[in-house]
């Protein structure tokens, strides 16, 4: 699966990951880095990008999976990457144990820390 990430490194056209109700002007997008690690029946994936387009990580997810299951090889994601249509990745992952865990701001947008209205 790592391997087959690394196509994905770089300056972009993700319309192969793009979701349908996607309203994003442009496809384009810099994938900076994936990283992918398995512990025991987990597998960290992270992804660092200047901005993903809907639906873009679950369905790079649901086609590193078809790899990881051996189900494809890792050489057909740079055909789907290139292929620039929907209809070749693999199915999108479901939003089960898919977590946001941090956004990085560019300097120029870093917020003041302000107070959380609720205590949890």
């Amino acid at each position: 699966m790592q391997e087959a990430a690394g196509v994905l490194v770089g300056e972009h056209d993700f319309s192969a990951f793009r979701g349908s109700q996607c309203q994003s002007l442009s496809p384009v997008r810099t994938m900076h880095s994936i990283y992918i690690q398995r512990n025991g029946d987990f597998v960290f994936i992270t992804f660092k990008a200047n901005a993903f387009l809907h639906h873009m990580v679950r369905n790079i997810v649901g086609s590193l999976l078809e790899i990881g299951l051996s189900k494809q090889k890792p050489r057909w994601l740079e055909d789907v990457l290139l292929a620039k249509d929907r209809r070749y990745a693999g199915v999108m992952a479901p939003p089960n144990g898919l977590y946001l865990a941090d956004v990085i701001y560019p300097e120029p947008y870093i917020f003041p820390d302000a107070p959380f209205p609720f205590n949890f």
